[in-house]
């Protein structure tokens, strides 16, 4: 894998207790979540991370010089302070699932080689999604007026001899954390910082010749990537320079907290629509069969729907038509639909719910059939719960403004051999194709490129 490192992180100095000023990712919370967690402290991190939203596209100029003036300010009155030598950290979250159960899930962040993306040698960094342009642009504004990395990367390796599991074990063993926090979604946030080069180097060595795995992060990556190459265009720059490294929080694909949760589409704007239109549009392609059931009880009903000749139902997907209130279920007609258009592409990316919802009923039915050829708008919310809130008009921060729901397609997660399996091919899924749960807290290190 690219090298890993230990760094001089920037720290909230305030006690042990780092709740008031923590915050989730940017991407996830919009006007009003921000001003809540200014509300509770108006040191938290947001109020750098979050210069202005949404921040799906580049900000004014201002938004980002009060940004960096907010960080400067949290600098010179020892707020936040540099740790004197490299370090990295154990990271354990604790948080229930959506079946009540308690998991934790454990990662070390520290700092990779800031490299271009797709497999090399030793390892390399690999993206499992596609990306916008739009908050990259906002990403890249910030940085440059920041000269930091506020928030980690979510990477992902494999830890097939289970050596990184064993030394985070020990490690969180050996004493209490000395930093936690408590978010608003209930996850407990613990931190040990680790100091023995030792361990960084046992560490280092449990990683030889991985690859990461971006799970979060996308976009951020990317900034880094773009800030290094600006840096390098202006002059040259030295190889110890912070900005070569990218702050990130590794955590192995066996960790049975690793959890992830599907990204439904609402879909609006399309001015031929009706479900009985989508039906008839769509009836070459889907079997679409009505459930008698509440949206609520949609993905239920799902789990219960089984395939002609196959022994598990995949591909299985549910409608939610928000005119009539009505269920329905699908599956295709055919085996691997996108098969003559996507040749080459891997089975397991042709096999993706998402892919074919794009690909198949977005592109060639929505678009085509429903919107003379003009784009949809869409969300991406995570849960039933965000799907009605969108149908009643709330702008969620899931994307797509309010008022404007017609469909509502219902995914089963994407699984993680998928992840694993795509980007290994070199090959990027649809945007939005993955949501791991919880997020990384944003505030407890930072990265400074300076």
């Amino acid at each position: 894998m690219p090298h890993v490192h230990p760094f001089r992180a920037l720290r909230y100095s305030i006690g042990s207790n780092l709740s008031p000023v923590v915050a989730p990712p940017y991407d996830v919370l919009d006007a009003t979540g921000k001003q809540r967690l200014l509300a509770k402290d108006p040191r938290n991190i947001v109020a750098i991370d979050l210069p202005h939203t949404p921040a799906k596209e580049l900000g004014p100029p201002a938004a980002y010089e009060q940004a960096a003036a907010a960080l400067a300010a949290l600098i010179s009155k020892g707020t936040l302070t540099q740790t004197k030598d490299p370090v990295m950290f154990a990271y354990r979250q604790t948080f229930k699932a959506a079946d009540g159960r308690q998991v934790q899930r454990s990662g070390m962040t520290c700092c990779v080689d800031t490299v271009p993306f797709g497999p090399r040698d030793g390892g390399g960094i690999l993206p499992h999604e596609e990306t916008f342009s739009g908050p990259k642009e906002d990403r890249m504004a910030l940085m440059k007026a920041t000269h930091t990395q506020l928030s980690p990367i979510f990477g992902l390796h494999a830890d097939d001899r289970g050596l990184a599991t064993e030394l985070l074990r020990e490690l969180m063993a050996a004493h209490k954390p000395d930093a936690h926090a408590t978010t608003d979604d209930g996850t407990l946030h613990e931190v040990w910082t680790i100091t023995d080069a030792a361990a960084h180097k046992r560490y280092q060595e449990a990683l030889r010749n991985e690859d990461v795995f971006i799970a979060d992060g996308h976009h951020r990556y990317t900034t880094g990537l773009n800030y290094l190459a600006a840096l390098e265009k202006a002059g040259p720059v030295p190889a110890d320079h912070p900005a070569r490294r990218c702050m990130i929080v590794l955590i192995g694909m066996s960790d049975p907290g690793l959890i992830i949760w599907p990204t439904h589409r609402v879909l609006g704007g399309m001015k031929n629509y009706t479900f009985e239109a989508f039906s008839k549009a769509a009836h070459n392609l889907l079997r679409i069969t009505p459930a008698h059931c509440k949206l609520a009880d949609i993905e239920r009903e799902m789990m219960g729907v089984t395939m002609p000749q196959a022994p598990l139902p995949t591909n299985v997907l549910g409608f939610y038509d928000f005119a009539s209130g009505t269920c329905h279920t699908a599956t295709f007609l055919q085996r691997d639909p996108l098969k003559a258009r996507f040749h080459d592409k891997p089975r397991a990316w042709r096999d993706l719910d998402v892919a074919l919802i794009q690909y198949a009923i977005v592109e060639n039915i929505c678009q085509a059939a429903l919107n003379d050829n003009q784009p949809v708008k869409w969300a991406f919310p995570h849960t039933i719960h965000e799907v009605e809130a969108i149908g009643q008009g709330a702008e969620t921060g899931a994307g797509g403004g309010a008022g404007f729901a017609q469909l509502a397609i219902i995914v089963k997660p994407t699984p993680l051999r998928a992840v694993r399996e795509i980007s290994q091919a070199n090959q990027l899924m649809p945007q939005k194709s993955t949501f791991f749960y919880p997020k990384l807290a944003t505030g407890l290190f930072m990265n400074p490129l300076k």
